[in-house]
């Protein structure tokens, strides 16, 4: 896998993948029937991670 994610980028995924997550466990916004769109914040952890990004892959952009 080609790295195409630069390291602000990576930051800010973990962090809106954290806060994500939090409000999918009911940390932020408890008792709402929208906690499961939260789960989604799995997606920008892997990418982080990874540090690759398919979306970037299919634009031919890159930040790194």
């Amino acid at each position: 896998m080609i790295t195409n994610v630069g390291t602000f980028d990576r930051i800010a995924r973990v962090v809106l993948g954290i806060a994500l997550i939090a409000f999918a466990l009911g940390f932020i916004a408890p008792g709402t029937s929208w906690a499961w769109v939260g789960w989604i914040g799995v997606v920008p952890i892997l990418t982080a991670i990874f540090a690759t990004c398919p979306a970037y892959s299919m634009l031919g952009c890159s930040t790194r």
